[in-house]
């Protein structure tokens, strides 16, 4: 079972001080802070950063018991940035090093979604050229096509042969 948007929630609150454990936080709270965390998500969606996370229809409509079907490298990012959103509507001020690692958290996801995606030629239609020695490993004049590493996250498509 993964992160719920409840957790997510709470881990924010304690980022700001309100931790659960010492503060009972209130149903209008969390439904606010759900309507906040659906907006970073759809906003960081629109951005290009598509996590998986289920955006829903209209705001208001986002369960704070569901799953939020992240990996665990996207956790801290939305914990963290969650916190610097809702921090100003319970007055607190959230301290310059939540600041710098939510930025940096956000950016390193923005990296990892900005990746490009290696080209793969048909490796039937590229010769292999005069330098290779075919006789020595195969008889086939060209290159053979490179494998694609397993990937199987909740994005990623997982095919067999």
């Amino acid at each position: 079972m993964g992160w719920t948007k409840r957790d997510i929630i709470n881990q924010a609150f304690e980022e700001i001080g309100l931790a659960g454990y010492v503060f009972d936080l209130q149903p209008q709270q969390i439904e606010s802070a759900v309507r906040r965390l659906d907006a970073m998500m759809a906003t960081w969606n629109g951005k290009g950063l598509r996590l998986g996370y289920p955006v829903p229809n209209s705001p208001g409509s986002g369960d704070p018991d569901e799953n939020t079907n992240v990996s665990d490298m996207a956790v801290e990012a939305m914990i963290l940035n969650l916190a610097v959103r809702i921090a100003p509507i319970y007055g607190k001020t959230v301290s310059p090093d939540t600041k710098a690692t939510a930025k940096g958290a956000y950016n390193q996801l923005m990296a990892q979604a900005a990746r490009p995606i290696e080209m793969q030629r048909d490796a039937y239609s590229i010769p292999a050229g005069a330098g290779h020695k075919g006789w020595r490993d195969s008889r086939d004049p060209f290159l053979v096509q490179p494998t694609d590493e397993l990937q199987a996250g909740p994005d990623s498509l997982l095919e067999f042969e």
